[in-house]
């Protein structure tokens, strides 16, 4: 059993900046801005929303298949897939391109200019959708325009059930093209801010959005998510961190937990439970990709903080 996670791969360079921005930016200068702030710290974190989402299900136990693509610069990250046992068979690696990057500069009141490169990105649509046994779900999640809407138009053509997460893409998609996706998603996963968005866009009330869809979910960080399924908006309470370090990928490890959930036959709920429960295991370490726990302690967390055991896999 596997899930197909189709998104980016990217660096993420992290530097902090001790001052603030807005003691060496002059309003009246900006259109002749040219300023250098000096970085002490840096840090150099493997990301991109595939990357992030196939950590943590494959944390889970869970056997991902990943469908991307990397820049001549991508040894790394090919070395980081080996190393957690994560296939790299539908990877592709693009001549003469890097990978996609993210520079991010955050200031003393956390500030943040932050640069993007899309590289290899730019080129994941050449990789097509895989016809593959095991291959029980999906998600279509921030990767380059091209390789959003192909994907899931394979997606829905193969009949494979598969989650829409927009994420910072949302706002490349008009209208139209925001609706096609969710006529052909089986769920659809957005933060408080894309749902206002999407609603924004597609002219649709986000009971409508949902109606069409067999679950809609909105992420609101600690205050949890609200799961829409059946006519009904359920709000599933989130989990208080042990410590507040780094909300980097908070909300991929939600999606990956969410798919592990859901290939297993789990109500939405219950998966998005879990979600909550690995969102706020990630936000107590530096870096989308460096949580730890086994499987047993991660159900242990969800039975402590929703008073349940973790529901068995359903047939």
């Amino acid at each position: 059993m596997s899930c197909l996670i189709c998104g980016s791969l990217a660096f993420d360079t992290i530097t902090t900046f001790d001052g603030r921005f807005a003691e060496h930016i002059l309003p009246g200068k900006i259109h002749v801005l040219n300023v250098s702030f000096l970085v002490p710290s840096l840090r150099r974190d493997f990301g991109g929303c595939a990357g992030n989402i196939a950590y943590t299900y494959k944390l889970l136990g869970g056997e991902p298949v990943v469908l991307a693509a990397l820049g001549e610069d991508g040894a790394d990250y090919e070395r980081r897939f080996d190393d957690l046992g994560i296939s790299r068979r539908h990877v592709r690696v693009v001549p003469g391109s890097h990978t996609a990057q993210a520079h991010i500069i955050t200031d003393r009141d956390d500030n943040q200019i932050t640069s993007f490169h899309p590289g290899a990105m730019q080129l994941a649509h050449t990789q097509p959708v895989p016809t593959l046994p095991g291959l029980q779900l999906g998600i279509v999640a921030p990767d380059g325009r091209q390789a959003m809407l192909e994907h899931a138009q394979q997606m829905a053509a193969a009949q494979l059930p598969f989650v829409f997460d927009p994420g910072q893409g949302l706002p490349m998609f008009d209208g139209d093209e925001l609706r096609r996706f969710i006529e052909q998603a089986t769920w659809v996963v957005v933060n408080d801010y894309e749902a206002a968005m999407l609603a924004e866009r597609t002219g649709w009330q986000l009971e409508q959005i949902a109606a069409q869809l067999r679950g809609l979910v909105v992420t609101r960080g600690a205050q949890g998510c609200d799961a829409y399924e059946q006519g009904n908006c359920t709000r599933v309470a989130g989990l208080a961190a042990e410590r507040l370090v780094d909300p980097t990928g908070c909300g991929d490890a939600f999606r990956g937990a969410l798919l592990w959930a859901l290939e297993r036959g789990w109500g939405l709920i219950d998966a998005c439970r879990l979600g909550n429960v690995l969102g706020a295991r990630k936000v107590a370490c530096s870096g989308p990709q460096n949580h730890t726990a086994s499987l047993e302690q991660l159900l242990q967390d969800y039975g402590s903080a929703y008073g349940c055991a973790a529901p068995a896999r359903a047939a």
